[in-house]
């Protein structure tokens, strides 16, 4: 495998460990506020994020590499307002869509095309990922200062359910 490429995807598994952490502080904040649905969303998304870094770490034992792991960085944010862990939400979601990209890229450039096709998960799982986190701040700047609304938002968050990443499933 290319130095960069496995570089880039040995340093993801710690970006996908620090995307968990970061959800469940957003979690945490919901659940402080009463709104445990919101939790719900965003402690299933940080076992998404799990998943994730298990995924790749999988990917480079499979392509006989070594797995370095790194300290993860503990998330610094706070919010005054429901609205703020779902815009930073979104904004992290566009940030690891460029770290995927930047991997593919670098797959690219090294003729990579095992990595390429690894990776077409990850940018479609992106696109969903941007397109959930767009949706709920949209949602919520549309109707979360409704109480009754945000109710029901929250009602929709807490019936989300788990399911393990296809390419864990196998």
């Amino acid at each position: 495998m290319d130095k960069k490429v496995y570089e880039l995807i040995n340093d993801q598994i710690n970006k996908e460990l620090y995307s968990a952490y970061l959800y469940l502080s957003f979690a945490d904040y919901y659940e402080e506020e009463g709104l445990n649905g919101y939790a719900n969303w965003y402690m299933i998304q940080a076992q998404e994020e799990r998943d994730h870094a298990l995924i790749f770490r999988n990917y480079l034992h499979e392509n006989g590499q070594a797995v370095k792991l790194l300290a993860i960085e503990q998330p610094n944010k706070t919010f005054s307002s429901h609205l703020e862990p779902l815009e930073a939400g979104l904004e992290h979601e566009k940030y690891v869509t460029g770290l995927i990209n930047d991997i593919y890229a670098a797959a690219v450039a090294a003729n990579d095309y095992r990595t390429q096709r690894f990776l077409g998960w990850f940018i479609d799982e992106q696109l969903e990922e941007e397109d959930t986190a767009s949706d709920m701040v949209t949602k919520m700047k549309l109707f979360g200062g409704d109480a009754r609304s945000l109710y029901e938002l929250n009602q929709e968050y807490a019936s989300r359910k788990y399911s393990t990443p296809s390419p864990l499933a196998g």
